[in-house]
């Protein structure tokens, strides 16, 4: 057995029957993305898992969703006792791979639950109004509502961490629709309100335990070991795939992040970091346009980042052609063809290779065997190779899962540690509103109070006047009955006999006394003379006197 000829900055990915024709992926071409394709147990694990040994080794941390449980096995060496043990050593030695050995390779666990790995949370505001929308299957009309709800929260200064602080939001905006409305268009409380539903759903599916902090830190996912080995985080997804629109919103704004992390680098001589997305086809199944377009410019664009994207799918066609345009390393392994899809598909991928006169690879698609690929790398020069029909190498770690207690102690002794164990709920949007609606509850509450006081003050002063008005009116009465009374008393008196021979009695005195003093008078001035003129006078003088003493 002999070394297979691999030239520096490649990693070796298999050859044909006695080392012909070895395929290599360059590792300054591993950052222009790459597909993995073929139909369930044709190899595309083992493949995937050899892809990403010789990364680890070269240096490079890889990122990988482990959708069924298997990718975990990279944390341990594979075994000369494990069944597959007697195929994998007869592949090494039918494609002359003289190095093949069993190793492991270093890996972080993470969850998205927080049950098989460390925490993998991010802040509603990190995830933005778009990829929400998604997770939560909106449309366009409650997507600008969502996006209102953003925008008002960053010009109030609320910050969006978790759904609670998310709900606290809509439901501040529900409460100023019609002032939002004016501003920024149509806030509906009836738009609100699905939004509000579509958060239900999202709970429960676990979404809650997503968004939070510690936010994730993008330098943990890159890094090397102590050998210079990158590191492989593995993110267990057998349960997310239960949650597909959670798993595809994850995976989009994981490359999103990381695209605004890391500083532009062009070409490297090896990638930054790798990405392996299993179940490729959950990210553009119902996606609409908007979120296709988004994908397509993040696989464009992080490129230049350093990055490398490989699509790990069953169909070929399952992924965009404005996505695959973009993939230039290539590994296909067995199709089915029993369906008009399957048979588009066949012929579908044979288009996508680069010619090679001896290769019919429309025929070879359906005869590949379990761990036979059809590959096609990009050169040195960043063309494609010519297509070969090649047995995949075989991996050095192990094929198939860690158990629960080999997990536990990697977890516990990984670089990582406890950081992301234990959440944070610093104040947020939901605190502030919840103090704000609780001191306007209070506000309102004693303004209620004091108006029913004033309220009651004014229903008494009310009722005191009308006492009082009630009270004069009766004074008033009463002082006329008395006054009446006095009146009546007063004319009975005057009406009684005695009183009437009293009165006539005083009259004839008076009458006397008047005639009497008259006479004096009138002979004292003008004598006792009774001629003419004394006479007049006199009558004068008597009568004057006399009324007098009758008036009294």
């Amino acid at each position: 057995m002999t070394d297979t000829p691999i030239a520096p900055g490649g990693i070796f990915i298999g050859a044909g029957t006695g080392g012909t024709k070895p395929q290599q992926l360059d590792l300054k071409r591993a950052n222009r993305h790459g597909l993995i394709a073929g139909a369930t147990g044709t190899g595309k694990t083992v493949t995937v898992q050899g892809l990403i040994e010789g990364l680890s080794k070269a240096g490079v941390p890889c990122f990988v969703a482990d959708v069924k449980g298997d990718l975990s096995g990279l944390a341990m060496a594979g075994s000369p006792t494990a069944k597959t043990h007697a195929t994998f050593a007869a592949r090494a030695a039918e494609i002359g791979d003289a190095t093949w050995a069993y190793a492991d390779t270093p890996v972080q666990f993470w969850d998205l639950f927080g049950e098989q790995g460390h925490p993998i949370r991010t802040t509603v505001s990190e995830m933005g109004p778009l990829l929400l929308s998604r997770l939560m299957d909106l449309n366009e009309v409650q997507e600008g509502v969502l996006t209102i709800a953003f925008h008002v929260a960053d010009k109030d200064g609320l910050l969006l961490l978790d759904l609670d602080d998310l709900q606290a939001m809509l439901v501040d905006c529900a409460g100023r629709a019609e002032e939002l409305t004016t501003t920024y268009g149509n806030v509906s409380k009836q738009s609100v309100g699905t939004i509000q539903r579509a958060l239900l759903q999202l709970r429960s599916q676990g979404g809650e335990h997503f968004f939070g902090e510690p936010a994730l830190d993008m330098d943990d996912f890159i890094g090397t070991d102590d050998k210079g080995r990158g590191i492989v985080n593995v993110l267990a997804a057998d349960k997310l795939m239960a949650s597909p629109k959670l798993y595809a919103t994850f995976l989009l704004w994981l490359m999103s992040e990381l695209f605004e992390h890391l500083p532009e680098v062009g070409d490297p001589d090896k990638p930054v970091l790798c990405f392996f997305f299993d179940e490729a086809h959950l990210l553009f199944d119902a996606a609409p346009k908007a979120l296709l377009e988004k994908i397509e410019q993040v696989v464009r664009l992080i490129r230049s980042k350093g990055v490398g994207i490989y699509f790990i799918t069953q169909n070929p066609i399952d992924i965009p052609d404005t996505v695959a345009g973009q993939l230039g390393n290539r590994v296909q392994h067995a199709l089915r063809a029993f369906t008009p899809r399957d048979q588009a598909a066949v012929r579908a991928a044979a288009t996508t290779f680069r010619a090679n006169p001896g290769v019919d690879v429309e025929t070879a698609i359906t005869e590949l065997k379990v761990g036979e690929a059809l590959v096609s790398m990009l050169l040195p020069d960043g063309s494609p190779a010519p297509v070969e029909r090649i047995l995949i190498a075989p991996p050095g770690s192990r094929v198939g899962p860690v158990t629960p207690v080999e997990r536990g102690v990697l977890i516990q002794t990984d670089p990582v540690g406890t950081k992301y164990d234990t959440p944070i709920d610093r104040v947020s949007a939901e605190e502030i509103l919840s103090g704000k609606a609780q001191e306007a509850a209070a506000a309102a509450a004693e303004a209620t109070a004091k108006s029913a006081a004033d309220k009651a003050a004014a229903v008494q002063a009310k009722a005191d006047a009308v006492a009082a008005r009630v009270a004069e009116k009766q004074r008033v009465a009463e002082q006329r009955e008395a006054d009446r009374k006095a009146k009546d008393d007063a004319l009975a008196a005057a009406n009684s006999p005695w009183n009437r021979v009293a009165t006539s009695a005083a009259r004839s005195a008076s009458s006397a006394v008047g005639r009497q003093v008259a006479n004096e008078v009138s002979k004292a001035v003008f004598g006792s003379s009774r001629g003419a003129s004394g006479g007049i006078v006199g009558s004068l003088v008597r009568g004057v006197l006399g009324g007098l003493f009758k008036g009294r």
